[in-house]
């Protein structure tokens, strides 16, 4: 996918997420993350938003802490959260493509990354605020979110942070089942999971489905579409997973 593209999908999906928390309201309990209401879930991903921009449009070469989350709530939570997601993307799409600035993960430049993080971030907790709301959440789209599946268990997983370890080594193979070459091969020991694109040799289990369902059930929000093999690998994804 193309850094274009990602900052349009981000730019939708901040969109429905703040409409979905109108409509919940801030005082709504957030059932894919059970220790947030919908204000916990504003000011978190308001404060990501800001931190991300700060990056880009001040060209900053390292890191920088998140600042503090506004004690902010109801219309000015709001209203502060569709400002910062409407200068984080009009800061991408205005950015140049060779702007210098500190990213955390592999990518072919800073702009891309923090273009497809960004988009991620943002459609994972549009999906938190649908939750909370009620009803159905709309669902991810098929390449979007075999790209999400990549980024999570590519990248999140492969730093040091990840908690996903096991002392006996265990294979893990993660199929999105309707999308063409979307296998990964997670190889689980003491170090982080080493994940391969691919079939690669055998697995001790194998979680599959439609990518729009396997990437929210890898990040947690929904039970895992199926899974094969032995189950206890599967549990250890669910128990050790969450990011931090």
């Amino acid at each position: 996918m193309e850094t274009a593209e990602f900052i349009r999908i981000l730019d939708r999906e901040g969109q429905l997420l703040a409409s979905a928390a109108e409509q919940a309201g801030t005082d709504a309990k957030v059932p894919t993350c059970p220790e947030w209401q919908v204000r916990d879930l504003l000011r978190h991903t308001g404060a990501v938003h800001r931190w991300a921009t700060a990056f880009v449009a001040e060209e900053l070469t390292g890191f920088r802490p998140f600042g503090d989350e506004p004690a902010l709530d109801g219309a000015e939570l709001l209203a502060w959260f569709r400002t910062g997601h409407r200068r984080l993307v009009d800061t991408l799409d205005s950015a140049a493509p060779d702007v210098r600035c500190w990213h955390f993960l592999p990518a072919p430049s800073p702009l891309a990354f923090w273009a497809r993080r960004q988009a991620h971030e943002t459609a994972v907790h549009r999906f938190d605020a649908e939750a909370a709301r009620g009803g159905t959440p709309e669902e991810f789209g098929r390449d979007f979110a075999a790209d999400g599946i990549d980024e999570l268990l590519r990248g999140f997983h492969a730093r040091e942070k990840s908690r996903v370890r096991s002392a006996e080594p265990r294979v893990l193979r993660v199929r999105a089942s309707d999308t063409d070459g979307a296998v990964w091969t997670v190889r689980l020991t003491e170090e982080p999971p080493a994940t391969e694109r691919g079939e690669v040799g055998d697995a001790d289990c194998e979680v599959s489905g439609p990518a729009a369902r396997l990437y929210p059930a890898l990040w947690n929000r929904l039970p895992l579409p199926r899974v094969t093999g032995d189950a206890s690998v599967a549990e250890l994804w669910r128990e050790k997973s969450a990011v931090g």
